[in-house]
């Protein structure tokens, strides 16, 4: 099959083929007397019979002598007289997965951006990843080399400006720079030139001898790549003796250097670089890991050396001071003093007409500029109708002008100052909202803040009131929820702590929520009186408050996406407060000494237990590899499911991730129910810490995989004073023994010495530390019982049909979705299998047109271009809505060679309504009948693999069937309400 990128591309000149007479004369001045000698008068005409054999270059995109070097089946098809040059070489055939330049990797290329596959490079009109960058990739900020940055280019080019044309990109002029202008400062964080120069002034003198361009150019192309340190905060010599693991890699020539692999690897597991660089700690600093999350910087390490360059830019993270919190206050008065003279032109606006959806309630003593920025905010947070409230409590400042700054707002004007508790109170006799909203004039609201807090309230009918996350001007906490002592004292949950930490970040009912922002319901505040005044003037009215709905059936909810700003003691001033504090204290915990006595000891130690107001729910610690994203496929779905069911049973989880992996926030929000607390940044090193920190908290323990539990049971046994006595669950998730020995027959390896049982007691080993045993399918529960454990459960996966719509006739191509995590996974080897060994049978049975789509997570150490290359196969990535990848596709195929489990992914198209051919390992395994669910062939049959896969594409009558009979497989095999009723009846065994 021809590739079809030439025939699109056929009329265009990729830059790297273009023979550049001027930049030839510039690179070997030499040639006009040669020329003269060998009586050529026509330069082009000279390079393609005389240069390009004495190793002459066409270009500046093309380096021809590093090309041979480099590649050994072109040095010696060279030898062999096959090409006359690498650049020949390269135009016929080496540009579909070679390298032109040593400043463009293109297999990193089509890694980094698995979008530009080979169907929509041709598409485009463009040869291959090289042609793109060039035309297109390098204006918009594509990245062609690790050691090429363009942001970083841009600071040589503003001191450089006349080198640096408008008509070329940074790339291209840097490429025929002077070697001094060239060597004169960093194009990206990995390499800097000035110091390499003055390390190894041996360089200097072999780039005056011609021997190299710069000093980039030596370092990656220099014979001896292990003899030489990149830049001050690099060492080989330390990175080899901190890190002897790698030297097996490194003597095999798997790596060029360690530097090689600590730019690929180490600087992302937090390897040293250097015996002065700490770069593990470095990584672990919010602002470090917010920058390389937004792409800012590639690593925390080119992190850490933008930020130590530069003398006039150098940061010291390491020991980089708090906020300080009298500044931040002043800047906060200061924004609301800057904001009064724009209000004044254009007052706020808060006419209602009708019911009002809400009611605020707002105390104000002086301090105007302060009242108009809350104002503005609560304003500018909310469309709906607001009736507003404001009690001027004696004011004498500007805030006797607030009705002309206010309109439609209800003002009482007191003459003398009646307190905060008062004024509350007179306030709600004047509420016509269902909702009444207490806000202090010395807040900002982050966006949705009511809109939230309105849902939460008005989602169940017993939560009396909502808070939110109170923030001080610091940007640290007031409080998440607040809890109640059993002396009566309140402690804000995780003051002091970053207002972004898995702790404050899930919802949960809580003993009280300051009134700084609570939201309460108008009648249930009526049928209460509001505020108790024997707290007047102020403090401890809303801690009362709060514990006296509790006491008439309601909850108090803290919601995190319910974000405001407070200027703590801003509208009061601190002077007298703790007096107040102490006295109401004591009146508080006389009236509530029955409540008191069944709350929490004040001590830190007791936080955890008493963050939460519902002490009859039951607390699960999930265990995972990663944080269960239902992106990631995989197992990592049905762990997602599981998690979901255990909410929905009434369950409070807390989900740990065994492994360090930085995972966005967007994507761990919205993945999971926000009752669940998501503990990103912990992972194996921190857990003895952690389970210590929460003793007596979880009453059951939920370990996925069982290499989890074998990398646990060391702590375990040493922490079990700290643990659930009966409340350990082991979820095999997939008895990989099977699985092993079936690679091990399809591969053709080695066999292991040790027989399947041993095998199979060796993967089992540390299954006697669990109550309970989970396995995925009934087959893994025999192997277990087989291994003597008869403690074991089966809890297969949760689906719910929604076949797609369109039909036969409107959908196009093959679909293959699986992550791909490693190259030594089951998915990434049915790929390998499916592209090299049935698409060539497929070619011969389906117009070209027929597409192959490979979607799902890739770990960037997974090389998808490889498939990608091929010109049927279109890589996606990870697709977020799967229901349109379905509707669009005729076939899903699932070539899996070996495996264990259940296969998700069969069930999964099959939930979507997409027929499918399968091999008889999964067939086995998912026991559906061939013919009638699906199409099933042996894995030794490409052949027969590559037939089936055309009979469905091109029958629309055994397409339906297929279809019809998988989706009530679905609805038999993976009913939620099966999977809800088996999760929870283990869950009922091991916590009895």
């Amino acid at each position: 099959m021809s590739h079809p990128i030439s025939e699109v591309a056929k009329d265009r000149l990729p830059h790297w083929k273009r023979f550049d007479a001027d930049w030839y004369l510039a690179r070997y001045p030499e040639i006009g007397e040669w020329m003269r000698e060998e009586g050529y008068d026509d330069l082009h005409a000279f390079y393609l019979n005389v240069g390009q054999r004495y190793g002459h270059s066409p270009n500046r995109y093309f380096d021809e002598l590093w090309y041979r070097d480099f590649y050994d089946d072109v040095r010696r098809d060279l030898i062999q007289e096959k090409w006359r040059s690498g650049f020949e070489h390269y135009c016929e055939e080496g540009y579909k997965n070679h390298s032109a330049h040593w400043l463009f990797d293109e297999n990193e290329y089509l890694r980094r951006y698995p979008e530009l596959n080979s169907h929509s490079l041709a598409k485009e009109g463009f040869l291959n990843g090289y042609d793109h960058y060039l035309s297109k990739g390098e204006s918009e900020g594509f990245v062609g080399h690790r050691f090429f940055d363009e942001r970083v280019c841009a600071e040589l080019s503003l001191r450089f400006p006349e080198y640096f044309n408008g008509h070329n990109g940074l790339f291209s002029a840097w490429l025929v720079l002077p070697q001094h202008i060239a060597d004169a400062g960093r194009v990206s964080w990995y390499f800097d030139p000035v110091w390499y120069l003055e390390r190894y002034p041996e360089v200097r003198k072999e780039i005056e001898e011609g021997n190299y361009s710069s000093a980039l150019h030596h370092y990656l192309t220099n014979k001896t790549p292990r003899q030489f340190d990149p830049q001050a905060f690099f060492s080989e010599e330390h990175y080899a003796t901190a890190h002897p693991d790698i030297a097996g890699s490194l003597d095999m020539g798997a790596f060029r250097n360690g530097y090689e692999h600590f730019v690929h690897f180490g600087a992302y597991e937090g390897r040293s670089p250097h015996a002065d660089v700490p770069l593990k700690e470095y990584l672990e600093l919010p602002a470090v890991q917010r920058d390389v999350r937004n792409k800012i910087y590639t690593s925390g390490f080119s992190h850490w050396v933008a930020s130590h360059s530069h003398p006039e830019k150098k940061n010291d993270w390491m020991s980089a001071p708090r906020i300080d919190e009298y500044q931040s206050r002043r800047l906060f008065e200061a924004e609301a003093e800057a904001l009064l003279p724009v209000i004044a032109h254009k007052p706020l606006d808060f006419s209602v007409s009708g019911v009002p959806e809400l009611s605020v309630i707002v105390i104000v003593h002086n301090h105007i500029a302060l009242t108009m920025q809350a104002l503005a905010s609560l304003r500018a947070n909310y469309a709906g109708a607001m009736q507003l409230i404001i009690i001027d409590s004696g004011s004498h400042d500007q805030t006797t002008r607030l009705p002309e700054l206010v309109k439609g707002a209800h003002i009482v004007r007191y003459p003398y100052n009646i307190g905060y508790l008062e004024g509350c109170n007179h306030a709600l006799k004047d509420v016509r909202a269902p909702f009444v909203l207490y806000l202090n004039n010395d807040v900002r609201l982050y966006p949705d803040a009511i809109l939230h807090a309105l849902r939460r309230l008005r989602s169940e009918a017993d939560i009396g009131a909502v808070g939110g996350k109170l923030i001080r001007t610091n940007m640290k906490l007031q409080e998440a929820g607040s809890v109640i002592w059993r002396n009566g004292m309140t402690y804000g949950y995780r003051r002091e702590d970053d207002s972004t930490i898995p702790e404050v970040s899930f919802r949960r009912d809580v003993d009280y929520c300051s009134a700084a922002f609570l939201m309460v319901r108008a009648p249930l505040l009526r049928e209460l009186g509001g505020y108790d005044e024997r707290y007047r003037p102020a403090y401890f009215e809303d801690t009362d408050l709060c514990v006296r709905i509790e006491k008439a059936g309601m909850r108090i909810v803290y919601d995190p996406s319910v974000v405001v700003e407070h200027l703590e003691f801003g509208s009061s001033g601190s002077g007298g407060s703790h007096t107040l504090i102490q006295m109401n204290w004591r009146k508080f915990s006389r009236i509530h000494q029955e409540f008191l006595r069944h709350q929490q000891p004040q001590h830190i130690s007791n936080a955890v237990r008493a963050r939460e107001r519902r002490s009859d729910k039951k607390h699960i610690l999930f265990i995972e590899d990663r944080i269960p994203l239902r992106r990631l496929g995989s197992g990592y779905v049905r762990s997602n499911d599981i998690v979901r069911e255990m909410v929905r049973l009434g369950y409070q989880v807390s989900v740990f991730p065994m492994l360090p992996r930085e995972q966005s926030m967007f994507d761990l929000l919205s993945d999971f129910p926000d009752t669940v607390e998501l503990l990103e940044g912990h992972d194996l090193s921190t857990f003895s810490e952690f389970i210590q920190e929460r003793a007596g908290y979880y009453d059951v323990i939920w370990v996925g995989r069982t290499h989890n539990m074998a990398r646990l049971l060391p702590i375990l046994n040493a922490v079990s004073r700290y643990l659930p006595a009966n409340g350990s669950i082991l979820d095999t998730e997939v008895i990989a023994t099977p699985r092993t020995l079936e690679k091990i027959k399809v591969l053709d390896l080695e066999k292991p010495d040790r027989t399947f049982d041993e095998m199979l007691r060796e993967e089992l080993e540390s299954a006697y530390y669990s109550q309970q045993i989970v396995t995925v399918t009934e087959s893994d529960a025999s192997l277990v019982r087989h291994a003597g454990y008869e403690n074991v459960s089966v809890l297969g996966h949760e689906m719910r049909v929604h076949p797609t719509a369109a039909p036969f006739e409107e959908r196009k191509n093959i679909l293959f979705l699986g992550a791909l995590h490693d190259v030594d996974a089951p998915n990434y080897d049915s790929l390998k299998w499916f592209v090299d060994e049935v698409l060539p049978y497929l070619d011969n049975l389906l117009p070209p047109d027929v597409r192959f789509t490979i979607a799902g997570f890739v770990h960037p150490s997974v090389d998808i271009s490889v498939f990608a290359r091929h010109p049927r196969v279109d890589a996606v990535g990870a697709v977020k809505d799967l229901s349109q990848l379905f509707n669009q596709h005729r076939v899903f195929v699932a070539p899996t060679r070996f495996a264990g489990g259940l296969p998700f992914k069969v069930q999964e198209a099959a939930a979507y309504g997409l027929p499918m051919v399968v091999t008889t390992l999964l067939q086995k395994q998912v026991n559906w009948e061939d013919g009638r669910e699906l199409l099933a062939v042996s894995a030794a049959d490409p052949e027969g693999f590559a037939s089936a896969v055309a009979r469905v594409y091109q029958n629309g009558e055994v397409w339906q069937l297929l279809r019809n009979e998988a989706l009530e497989a679905i609805k038999r095999d993976c009913s939620p309400e099966r999977f809800r009723q088996d999760l929870s009846n283990i869950l009922q065994n091991c916590i009895v």
